[in-house]
């Protein structure tokens, strides 16, 4: 596989010129919109949509084991389902914004995702809520893979990994609030009522997304060609050594994150006996963790330190916390209680906010010429290796953490393996010029 990517990116912090879209398709974006507020908002609404679908619902796992009387790894597919459909969503509305555009992909998925939330609310058994939360993964798609794609047309080299660092501030509010709001639906309904909600948040960023969010991909800038053309492309990005590391690295960091989202629940619930709100409290004080770290990466280091030290350093920190917490699961420590597991857990989180911009940033800024496709290889890794993850956290049963430390330790040390083998950080083809 070649090192260098297909296309050279635009010099290092440069801001490049978005050509002027015709006006029957697109909507002029000015200087002054495309820094605005608003756009930046929406952005990170459509990057929040997925864990709030995720997060909301996590208080409820074990209600909707005992309602619909299914085991926890039945249940725990709901999350699989989600996950595997935003996953491949993302594998063909990427390519299809190359093609037609940003904006009617995303309306369109945002569109099929209120409905299948909304009958999600209504699953009479395991079954169809599981297969609803696979459609319901399959449309959000759209918001993730196509916001990523909106921030490459608009931004380059430095200036974008501080616009990945800002939309984690915003939308990492998603997993702070959302099990929040989920305890406290939980007081007032039932696990049906987590779903009534999100179909409303859905209504509304569709009702935003369609008056705010104009055109980024000009039709002078489209791609031609079909599926065929389409899957030539992705091809080439693979082919590029240094981009599917990137790729690769971010996956099994995202696989760690997720086998967190997915085990959490029961570990913090079931083996601590900590209570539906506890539990959102942790879950929201981890959260705080990410944002506050990306936050830190996208002021204060990026353009002072390489982006590549930077990720090599949060992903050595995501493996110490595994292997902590794989030690304190199997006991060498003796029985230990909720506030070490807890300390763990927020080490491990805290440090993504050094690796999920990072691998973002270094990725794309190799394909200024296919961004769509780019981030539908980007976030398709992800949410593929975070499906697997998934069920494997709780094969042991809802009463031990071992699965759910021993799949961390497993991704984290894949994920540090991606990175030194592929990318080779200590070359200066691996940073752009200027980091």
């Amino acid at each position: 596989m070649s090192e260098r990517g297909p296309s050279t990116a635009p010099s290092q912090g440069a801001t490049p010129e978005i050509p002027s879209p015709a006006p029957s398709s697109a909507v002029p974006l000015t200087a002054a919109r495309r820094t605005g507020l608003l756009v930046t908002f929406i952005l990170g609404g459509l990057t929040a949509l997925p864990p709030l679908s995720m997060d909301m619902y996590l208080p409820a796992l074990p209600e909707v084991t005992t309602a619909l009387g299914s085991p926890a790894a039945t249940i725990q597919l709901t999350l699989t389902a989600c996950l595997a459909g935003m996953a491949l969503g993302q594998l063909v509305i990427g390519p299809m914004s190359d093609k037609w555009g940003r904006r009617r992909p995303l309306l369109t998925g945002m569109i099929v995702y209120v409905l299948a939330t909304a009958i999600c609310a209504l699953a009479p058994n395991a079954g169809l809520l599981i297969g609803f939360r696979l459609l319901q993964g399959l449309a959000g798609a759209a918001g993730i893979v196509i916001a990523r794609a909106v921030v490459r047309d608009l931004y380059d080299g430095v200036e974008m990994a501080r616009f990945f660092s800002t939309l984690m501030l915003i939308s990492g509010v998603a997993p702070i609030i959302a099990p929040l709001i989920g305890g406290q639906v939980l007081r007032l309904a039932d696990w049906r009522g987590v779903f009534v909600v999100l179909t409303a948040v859905g209504l509304a960023l569709t009702v935003v997304v369609w008056r705010g969010l104009g055109e980024t991909l000009p039709p002078e800038r489209r791609q031609t060609g079909g599926v065929g053309s389409a899957l030539r492309t992705m091809r080439g990005l693979l082919g590029d050594r240094v981009f599917a590391g990137y790729t690769l690295a971010g996956g099994f960091a995202f696989a760690v994150l997720f086998s967190y989202i997915s085990a959490s629940p029961f570990v913090v619930q079931e083996i601590y006996g900590a209570s539906p709100q506890a539990f959102s409290l942790l879950f929201g004080l981890n959260s705080v963790g990410l944002i506050v770290i990306g936050q830190v990466n996208g002021k204060l280091l990026v353009g002072r330190v390489s982006l590549d030290k930077a990720l090599g350093a949060g992903l050595g920190v995501i493996t110490v916390a595994s292997v902590a917490l794989l030690l304190m699961s199997t006991r060498v420590f003796g029985e230990v209680g909720l506030v070490p597991v807890a300390a763990g857990l927020f080490v491990l989180m805290s440090a993504m906010g050094l690796v999920l911009p990072n691998t973002n940033a270094q990725a794309l800024m190799r394909t200024p010429h296919a961004a769509g496709s780019a981030s539908a290889l980007l976030g398709t890794s992800s949410f593929l290796v975070g499906a697997v993850a998934s069920p494997l956290v709780g094969i042991a049963g809802e009463h031990t953490a071992v699965p759910m430390a021993l799949v961390q330790l497993t991704c984290s040390l894949l994920a540090v393996t991606c990175f030194l083998t592929m990318c080779r950080p200590w070359r200066a083809t691996s940073s752009p010029a200027g980091v």
